[in-house]
């Protein structure tokens, strides 16, 4: 092609083009991969002696065009932001909200502190023998394996209970004890819409002269109708942990049906909601107690759960997930 025909052509598209906006008319025409390289291609195939005056020929022309394109740059308006009333209120950041889970957490501990309960807490990395063997948790346990607890180096290991701050308690303090141990806990559970990794905790433990399972079931009763109305009604069901003997699961009648039975209590009327029982005399003696004068009792329950049953919340990964559609509700 003649190169003075397409220098033609390519001026006529360019004053076509010359209301765009100048970065997109460098770009198109004199950029790295703008149409004057076709210019260079048409230079670099006549004969040698045609090749030196053809690229200063081309060389021009992109002056040319830089130098309108900076014309037309120069000649746009300049765009201003639109003006801002200084007069008006500001618009205030949308406010924290507690979350779900210590909304419940704050609940439950505000119930029990009305009962007499001193808040305690622990720490989360622990030793195996405030975690298993002063709770009268035997080697063999099936808890203590890898599969059930997170191993930092043995004999070191991150909680899997809030039990282990009932033993430093009672190891630091005689008789009578009243206390509740809220905390983080942590389990190699895969997460699914039961379980979570990481979740939380609270246990009560009261040790004195002639405590009694009776107590223990006047205090689980009062915090029944306190976090679910007055209504509600509680049953123990024997069950088994090494650290208490008797032991009960608890349940309570279903506040969504009145006990009628429902889709969330699986027609039953009831919910189970917490672990329950007598102090095991071994886990007395472990820290340093007379078994023969002293009784206690002992109980646990998950947040997590408790907050699911209190809310209709079906899947425990909806705690974590930071969806500010869900959390906006509380």
């Amino acid at each position: 092609m003649d190169l003075e025909a397409r220098i033609r052509e390519l001026l006529v598209q360019f004053e076509a083009d010359a209301k765009s906006a100048p970065d997109k008319l460098r770009s198109k025409y004199v950029g790295r991969e703008g149409l004057l390289r076709e210019l260079f291609g048409i230079v670099a195939r006549l004969p040698a002696d045609q090749k030196g005056p053809a690229g200063r020929r081309v060389n021009e022309f992109k002056a040319q065009l830089e130098s309108r394109i900076t014309q037309l740059a120069a000649a746009r308006p300049v765009e201003t932001k639109p003006s801002v009333d200084r007069t008006l209120p500001g618009s205030a950041p949308e406010p924290g909200r507690r979350h779900p889970v210590y909304r419940v957490w704050d609940e439950i501990v505000c119930i029990f502190q009305r009962l007499g309960f001193d808040v305690v807490y622990g720490p989360e990395i622990e030793t195996e023998y405030h975690n298993f063997e002063a709770l009268n948790i035997p080697l063999e346990h099936p808890s203590r394996d890898a599969f059930d607890t997170f191993y930092i180096e043995k004999p070191v290991l991150l909680r899997s209970h809030t039990s282990p701050v009932q033993i430093r308690t009672m190891k630091e303090r005689k008789p009578p004890i009243r206390v509740l141990a809220p905390g983080k806990v942590f389990r190699p559970d895969k997460p699914d819409a039961g379980h979570s990794p990481m979740f939380h905790q609270v246990e009560g433990l009261m040790v004195g002269e002639d405590v009694t399972f009776a107590q223990l079931k006047g205090v689980l009763e009062l915090f029944a109708q306190s976090m679910w109305g007055v209504e509600t009604k509680i049953r123990f069901r024997p069950s088994f942990f090494p650290f208490t003997e008797p032991s009960a699961e608890v349940d309570v009648s279903c506040f969504i049906c009145g006990a009628k039975g429902c889709a969330a209590c699986k027609q039953s009327g009831w919910m189970e909601i917490l672990g329950s029982g007598m102090v095991h005399p071994k886990v007395l003696e472990n820290c340093g107690i007379d078994c023969e004068k002293y009784t206690g009792f002992a109980f646990g329950m998950g947040v997590e759960r408790i907050c699911m049953l209190k809310y209709g919340i079906p899947d425990i990964r909806l705690f974590y997930e930071n969806h500010l559609g869900f959390l906006r509700q509380f």
